[in-house]
Parts: structure tokens; sequence; C-alpha cells
């Protein structure tokens, strides 16, 4: 497949590009400093751009088979606007244009699926957030609203507490209070279920919970 990665020089975004590429896959990565990055790899386009930018989003889009967004918000209290959520607005608007349907992408239980049943983590992690990292709960809700909303066929993985400890291969996924979800969960893993979304059709038009 020809797969378009947003976030690809993140801690997340490294594994899926490299996961991508050793499944054969062709790679198109927006970066907004490519100097960053730095594998080498002939399936492996390097775009320079943001999110802000719509004539680089346009061209990164343009004959994807699917989107996979490793994107997240600054935690940092300081942080302010919602470049993030503007540019995910911009992003559903040209991948409807370029006919690209398929995204796949991050979130935080702190965000509800209509599949949820009631759940400890709908009450405490919103206060958490909206205490501790309230400009990053404003800009996850506006970039889940905005795939959300859209004809878009979504799946938007919810993750609350990433580690960067080597991968397991176990993955528990599924909706809160429905099915066993911890929190706790490596990067490679999180990747790894992102990729997996490509030919997994489960979680279409769902935000599902995942785990180690």
């Amino acid at each position: 497949m020809r797969v378009t990665v947003f976030g690809a020089t993140g801690a997340i975004g490294r594994h899926v590009v490299q996961q991508l590429l050793d499944a054969g896959h062709q790679v198109t990565a927006l970066a907004r400093n490519p100097d960053k990055f730095t594998l080498n790899h002939p399936g492996l386009t390097l775009i320079t751009g943001q999110l802000s930018d719509r004539t680089a989003l346009t061209k990164a889009v343009t004959g994807a088979d699917a989107v996979i967004s490793a994107l997240g918000p600054s935690l940092k209290r300081s942080a302010t606007g919602t470049q993030l959520a503007d540019g995910a607005r911009t992003l559903v608007t040209v991948m409807d244009e370029q006919k690209v349907t398929r995204f796949i992408g991050l979130a935080t239980p702190s965000l509800a699926d209509p599949r949820d049943k009631p759940h400890w983590k709908h009450k405490v992690l919103p206060v958490m957030a909206k205490l501790m990292f309230p400009n990053a709960l404003r800009e996850l809700e506006g970039m889940t609203a905005a795939v959300t909303s859209s004809d878009l066929d979504y799946t938007i993985a919810r993750i609350s507490n990433p580690t960067n400890k080597p991968a397991t291969g176990s993955i528990k996924s599924g909706f809160l209070g429905h099915d066993k979800v911890g929190s706790a969960m490596t990067r490679a893993d999180i990747a790894a279920f992102l990729v997996s979304q490509l030919t997994d059709t489960r979680y279409q038009r769902a935000m599902p919970a995942i785990s180690n």
C-alpha cells in the first residue's frame, strides 16, 4: 500500500514508518524538519511542510491508499493555540478532495466512544486532563471531532500511558466497560496496532481503547 504518515519524526511515528517499510509498504512522510529523520530507505519519500501548509498536505496525500497520523499535542502547560486541531480540519478537507478515505490516528480515553459503557476513566481522565493539560485536551477534542464528523473511514486508537519499553507483541483492544483494556502500552506496540488497521476492519468508524 501507499501510506502517508503524519507525526513521522515523533516517538510513535518513527516506529510506524519503520514497521510500514519492513512490511513492504511505500511511505510518504510529512515532516516540518526532515533533518530530524535519519532513516534512509528506497520506499520512503519525505516532504517538507507542516499541517498549516495546505499545498504540502495535498502533495503528501495525493495517491495514498491510507493516512496514519501519529500526531499528538504538546503536554506542556504553557502550550497554547490549536495548531493540530486546525491542521486536522484542513487534512480532512484535503483527503476528501483527493478521494483518500482511510484514516488511522490516535486519541485518549478522555474522549468517549458511543460503544463504551460507563467507566471510571470517563470520570477521572477528563478531570485530570483539564487540570494538568488543558490545551492538549482541547487539541485532542478538536482533532478527533474533525475526523469523526467527516465521511472518512477512520479508526482512532485511544491510548493513555505510552512507554519506551521493548515491544511485547501483546495488544488488547476494545471499548471501555465492555472489554478488559488496561492503560500502559509500548510505543512499538501502539505503532503495530496502527499499522494493523490497514487491513483490519473491526474498528471502522470507531475509537477503540488499546493497551498491552
